[in-house]
């Protein structure tokens, strides 16, 4: 089984220790956010067969890294680095200092090893398209030779990221809109067309309407090509998108919803960023499962 850590919240910034901890007890707790049922999850170096772990932050992570290293397990990181105002996301770290974390990253595991990511492009006052144009040619000039992908997708308003980018143009001042396909494509193509001036490659995230721009292809962000040329070996996997649209191989997620304190307006994995400051606090590094309270006793705990 592929493990995700974590879609749903930033791992490797905030809770490194915790997972150094699971790592090394074989195991973790994570509650099904739709059911409420318990699951144990088998981290054992015989049930997994590589990590994905996303991140905004991967600093805190170095010795994690350097532990699944040390299992024979292949990982690959999917690193964000979009360079917004602060007002868009106001907890990341600037743009060059996570630069250079993915140039680390790269000589550390190989470019094969990180994935660049500039999703969601928001598209607002702040950040209008010639914004978005001269930013990613900027990113992607740095990141020139130490990543071959980056992947892409334009913001889903998503009830929740309807209602905290909307709180946050009402007190900063800005406009936002989610703009036409027509538009959508015009900026995709331009951007696709940066990357590959830059030696990478551009894929699209979940968003197959636009496929049809020339130069793009489906993102596989749980990507077992990747991670099987990462370990020189086949990784054993089969092809399950978590929605439709999605390309992604299956894989198992060990985080938490609402306990990432990165300040995203537009993030889909947090209702309120007070709530999560408060379970971040509250962290157990020593716990089974990544959140305090999450685990519901009267709920069975299931194997994998």
């Amino acid at each position: 089984m592929i493990i995700s850590a974590s879609y749903k919240t930033d791992i490797p910034a905030f809770y490194s220790r915790w997972f150094l901890n699971r790592l090394e007890a074989g195991h973790c707790l994570m509650v099904n956010p739709y059911g409420g049922r318990t699951h144990r999850i088998d981290l054992s170096v015989g049930a997994v067969d590589g990590f994905v772990f996303w991140t905004r932050n991967a600093a805190p992570f170095g010795d994690a890294l350097e532990a699944v290293a040390a299992r024979g397990t292949p990982f690959m990181i999917q690193m964000t680095v979009t360079g917004y105002p602060r007002v868009l996301e106001s907890n990341v770290p600037e743009t060059a200092r996570a630069v250079d974390q993915i140039r680390a990253l790269a000589r550390r595991w190989g470019p094969r090893a990180v994935v660049w990511r500039y999703d969601p492009v928001v598209l607002s006052s702040l950040t209008d398209e010639r914004w978005h144009r001269t930013n990613f040619t900027g990113i992607a000039e740095a990141l020139k030779g130490s990543t071959d992908e980056v992947v892409l997708s334009f913001l889903q308003p998503y009830r929740k990221t309807e209602r905290n980018l909307g709180s946050a143009a009402s007190l900063h001042g800005f406009d936002w809109r989610d703009p036409p396909v027509d538009e959508k494509r015009e900026l995709l193509a331009d951007l696709a067309a940066i990357a590959a001036d830059a030696g990478m490659t551009p894929t699209l995230c979940t968003q197959p309407h636009l496929l049809d721009v020339p130069g793009v292809s489906a993102a596989r962000c749980i990507d077992l090509k990747r991670l099987s040329d990462i370990a020189g070996l086949p990784v054993a996997g089969r092809r399950k998108g978590n929605r439709p649209g999605c390309d992604c191989a299956e894989s198992r997620d060990i985080g938490d919803y609402d306990t990432c304190t990165q300040g995203c307006a537009y993030c889909y994995a947090v209702n309120s960023r007070t709530v999560a400051q408060r379970r971040l606090k509250a962290h157990d590094p020593e716990g089974e499962m990544l959140r305090p309270g999450g685990l519901k006793p009267a709920m069975p705990v299931s194997g994998r």
